[in-house]
């Protein structure tokens, strides 16, 4: 990985401010979200070094939501940086937890209020959708189709079909990528 660009409080504050404001539907709908802010926005993270965290992120125990911006906001502002990026993605789902689940239970009868729930999910499924695009792509580029779609299909049958949880199948290829001898990764790119 390369040396990031250094980031300001303030702005990590406000980015993930704002992913905390904005990150409807939990962790996984929030990845989009901080892509967006540390990768497109503000540059603090090239792509591959996004997919990375992410990767990584997801092999440990834990709610991506904090851990991402943990390591990120470590990885651009130090320790400081660290604290900062989980109190601002965290306080605004805390505050917001708080006041709508009690409207929520005062009103859960009311029609339109029982539909805004359901509204927000096609939303997430075309942010979601989006960042899968996105690592498809990136993907192939590095590995090509073939190796990318037998990737995808193994990792796949062995999610869904034999029920391994996605963290060992993570684990499993970043631990096969780090045992890959030094000299095949320089050869496979010529």
């Amino acid at each position: 990985m390369s040396a990031p660009d250094k980031a300001t409080l303030g702005a990590l504050f406000w980015a993930f401010t704002r992913i905390g404001l904005l990150g409807f539907g939990g962790g996984p709908a929030m990845i989009p979200l901080v892509q967006q802010e540390v990768v497109k926005r503000h540059a603090w993270l090239s792509d591959e070094e996004f997919a990375d965290i992410l990767a990584i992120g997801n092999t440990l125990p834990g709610p991506i939501a904090t851990k991402m911006p943990g390591y990120i906001g470590y990885r651009v502002a130090g320790l400081p940086g660290c604290l900062i990026a989980v109190l601002a993605v965290i306080l605004p789902m805390i505050v917001a937890m708080i006041l709508l689940l009690g409207l929520f239970s005062r009103y859960r009868d009311v029609d339109w209020i029982r539909g805004m729930g359901q509204a927000v999910v096609p939303v997430v499924m075309v942010m979601m959708a989006q960042l899968t695009l996105d690592f498809w792509n990136k993907s192939r580029l590095a590995l090509g189709w073939g190796v990318s779609l037998a990737m995808a299909a193994t990792a796949g049958g062995l999610i869904y079909l034999v029920g391994l949880h996605p963290g060992w199948v993570v684990g499993a290829l970043l631990a096969a990528a780090l045992l890959r001898p030094a000299g095949t990764a320089e050869e496979a790119s010529r």
